[in-house]
């Protein structure tokens, strides 16, 4: 099982390598901002649990955009262990459903935080927003798939 997690960790940091990329084209192409919902999540966690970020001014606003960063890391490489670990187990869908599966979980563990929190309400995004959001999360699932496919 072991074995399955680093693989399903490893095909994870590959999707989120592409989602990165396809998010950065985005922006690059529109002129769009980043999101600041990563770093919203950070300060709101923070609150939460009773932590302070450490440093001041732009130091600390630096901290936070990292941590920001680095939880979507985490959240692309955890989403494909698990999908490692399920493939492992014998789930094992075809390029198509696989694709899908992958996206929906990832773009599921990224966004039902957020939304908890109140950070961010689908039901309110438009349908560029749910593009903007999508487009990349499928990136990951197809380059996720492939990659734990191609790890057999």
């Amino acid at each position: 099982m072991v074995r399955a997690l680093a693989k399903g960790a490893a095909a994870g940091a590959a999707g989120t390598t592409a989602l990165n990329a396809v998010t950065y084209l985005d922006m690059a192409v529109r002129g769009r901002g980043t999101s600041s919902t990563p770093q919203q999540v950070v300060e709101k966690m923070a609150d939460e649990l009773g932590v302070d970020v450490p440093g001041e001014g732009d130091a600390r606003q630096h901290r936070i955009e990292g941590l920001g960063s680095l939880s979507g890391i985490a959240t692309g490489v955890g989403v494909g262990a698990i999908l490692g670990a399920l493939r492992r187990l014998g789930l094992r869908p075809g390029p198509v459903a696989g694709s899908l599966v992958a996206a929906a979980v990832a773009m599921v563990g990224a966004n039902a935080p957020m939304t908890r929190m109140g950070i961010t309400d689908p039901h309110r995004w438009s349908a560029v927003d749910w593009l903007a959001d999508a487009v990349p999360h499928l990136a990951y699932g197809v380059v996720t798939h492939a990659t734990l496919t191609g790890l057999e």
